[in-house]
Order: structure tokens, then sequence, then C-alpha cells
């Protein structure tokens, strides 16, 4: 006589409720396989009769907290996720990058190349290059001995000394900011104290300045010129970066602050180094500043995060990223054609020429990286453009020295 077992409130899930048709349906045909589904279906439920009563399996409270508290695990991780991929960042990154004081760069601990990570090297050239082009505007630099000494001086004043005191004291006022858009970055993470930051600071100011002074000297000077641009560059940098005024804040006026220090500042320092400054030079180099506007912008896309959690205007902050990026360009481009219009009303239809030439392939850069995305491809679109825009300077120089 065949058993009969009463099963109560057992749940079949899908796949068993399968194999139970499979089971009864294949009973006639093959005894084997039926068995072998009949055994697991009894393991069920043997699984089943040891499960706790009734009541213990509803204690909602329980299972809410059971699953919030994996709900709080799983966000600890992810937040440990995010804090590992931004140490590996640092750890696997260019050691090259380092030394330039650029994104990528590799952890160090060594003081020296923490130091001169700060300085920023990548942002030394312009400034190098726009002493260049104030000793050729000058009309009076000679390639002797004496002139490119001064010369020489003139670039360790405005690259490793006020640039790289400008850079330390903006990433010093700017480190809320670097905790969020690059927390790996020397100060943020803890890789340099307080007092040595400090302490760079004042001799790089110090050096810049000494600096100064000994070219008023060295070139006879009747008014220290060089030493008082230097110390107008140093306290534009100052109130770019720290409060009160803290010009940065404000994308235009911060913005054109920048342009003025990377070009009209050393310009001006070449030239009065060999030469004369006149009015007319302030004019156009201020004018070409503008173009510098539009460089300091193409910076500021990657720090769109930070800047808006801490409430800087920058232009992509105030206007968004496709408003800012037209402004970029524009800025950029219309500076260079208004002082190509300036040198062909000059008389000087060749240079003019040549500075157009200079600015097809920058456009063509811009609509190749930096219009498609301004925050991926800034780098390579300030590596591919920047180039031309440099030469640019150089010819409009050369054109003014004649």
């Amino acid at each position: 006589m065949m058993r009969c077992h009463r099963i109560e409130s057992i749940e079949f899930t899908e796949t068993e409720s399968e194999m139970v048709a499979l089971a009864l349906s294949s009973s006639s045909s093959s005894s084997s396989s039926s068995s072998l589904l009949l055994s697991g279906l009894r393991l069920r439920l043997s699984l089943t009769s040891l499960r706790p009563p009734r009541a213990l399996r509803t204690l909602p409270s329980l299972h809410l907290s059971l699953r919030a508290a994996g709900r709080k695990r799983l966000t600890i991780r992810a937040a440990e996720t995010d804090t590992n991929k931004d140490t590996a960042t640092s750890t696997s990154g260019s050691s090259f990058n380092q030394l330039l004081g650029i994104k990528g760069a590799k952890q160090e601990t060594d003081i020296w190349k923490i130091r001169l990570q700060l300085t920023k090297p990548v942002t030394w050239p312009p400034l190098v290059w726009g002493v260049v082009c104030g000793a050729a505007a000058s009309g009076n630099f000679h390639w002797n001995l004496e002139d490119v000494a001064k010369a020489i001086l003139c670039m360790i004043m405005s690259g490793p000394c006020l640039t790289g005191y400008t850079q330390t004291l903006n990433d010093w006022y700017d480190r809320d900011i670097d905790a969020i858009n690059e927390p790996y970055r020397p100060i943020p993470s803890g890789a340099i104290s307080e007092n040595e930051v400090i302490t760079q600071i004042w001799v790089l100011l110090l050096g810049g300045l000494g600096l100064g002074a000994l070219l008023d000297v060295w070139a006879g000077h009747k008014f220290p010129i060089v030493f008082y641009l230097a110390v107008g560059g140093s306290l534009v940098s100052y109130i770019y970066s720290a409060p009160p005024l803290k010009l940065k804040q404000n994308g235009w006026i911060g913005n054109f602050a920048l342009g003025c220090s990377y070009i009209s500042l050393p310009w001006w320092a070449g030239q009065a180094l060999f030469g004369t400054l006149t009015p007319d030079i302030i004019v156009l180099t201020l004018l070409y500043s503008i173009a510098g506007l539009g460089i300091a912008i193409v910076n500021d896309f990657k720090s769109i995060e930070g800047d808006r959690t801490l409430g800087l205007q920058s232009l992509p902050v105030a206007f968004g990223i496709d408003t800012a990026k037209w402004i970029c360009v524009g800025a950029i481009d219309i500076t260079q054609l208004s002082v190509a219009g300036y040198l062909l009303g000059s008389g000087k239809p060749f240079y003019a020429l040549a500075l157009l030439g200079l600015i097809l392939p920058q456009v063509y850069f811009q609509f190749q990286y930096f219009l498609k995305d301004p925050v991926k491809y800034d780098v390579k679109y300030q590596a591919s453009a920047q180039p031309f825009l440099v030469l640019g300077l150089l010819v409009t120089a050369l054109a003014t020295s004649h």
C-alpha cells in the first residue's frame, strides 16, 4: 500500500515546481531519473523541516536592520574604492609628470621633488618666453655674453622664482579645492608640512625680488623698474589666490590677471631690461593678455566640480561648459586677429600674414580637441595649440622692434 505524506505549508520555488511535475510525469517511463528527482525533493523537505517556527521567521525589524547594515557596508566599500582609486592614480603615476607638476604625477616622499612639484615647472616656459619677446621687442638685445647672462637671470626671476612662488601660494590657498579635485597633491595629501610650504613661499618671493633689484643695478637703471615689476607681479599673484580679494573667485577678473602675469609682465621686464618700455607696447601686450585670459579658462574646466562646491565663479561654473568653451576660444582667436589687424595697419603686412598663419592651426586644434570635450582634452589641446600662440607672440615682438 502506498504511504501518503501530509506536507503542510511548503513553499516551492518555480524550479522546484517544475521538478515535481517532471518527476510525476516521468515516474512511469524512467524510474531512475524520477528517483533522482524525488531524492532531491526529499532533501528539500528535510531542510524545510529544520526551519524555525513561523513566528521567528517574521521579524521585519531584524530583517530591515540586516539589509540596512548590508547597504551601509556597501557604501563604505564604495567610498574606500574611490579613495583607493585616487591613491592608485598618484602611486602609479609618472615621475616625469611629478617633476613637471601636472596631473598623473607619481606620489613622492623626497621633499625636494615635492618642493619642485609645487612650483609646477610646466608653467615656467610662457614666462621665460615672455622675457625673450620683451628682449626682442626692445631692439637692443645683442648676442654677447653679458646680454645673454642678463636674459637668463631675468628668466630665472620670472620662471622658477616668481612663477614658483605664485604656484606654491595658489596651491596653499587651493588646498580645500584640491582635496576635492586632486586629493593626492602634496598639500592635501600631507606629503609636505604647513611650515615647509610657507618657508618655500617666502624663499621664492624674496629670491625673485632680489634678482629684480640686481638686474636694475646691472642695467644701470636710475629707476628700479624691473624690481617694481616684480613687486607688482607678486602682489597680483597674492590677491589672485588669497582672501579677502581672491580675484580667482571672479572668472573674468581673475583670468585676465592671470593672462597679464603670463604675457604682459615678463614681456615688460625683458623690454625694460634691454630698452625702453613704451605706452604702445603696454597697450599691445595688455590686449594680448585677453588671449591669456582664454588660456587661463582652459585650466578652469578640470576644476569645475571643486569650484562649484566652494562657490568660486569660474567661467565654466558661471556659464556652463558649452558657453564657456566658446568664450575661451573667442578670447584667444579674436585677440590674435586684432593684433594681426594692428600690424597690418602699422604697415607690416608680412608680420600680419605670419601671425595669421599661426592662428589657423590653433583653430584646427580647437575643433579637433577642445570644443569636443574641454575637460577630457584640455592638456592635449594646450600641448598642440599653444606653441603656435607663443610663436605669434615672438612674431609680434619682432614686428614692434622695427
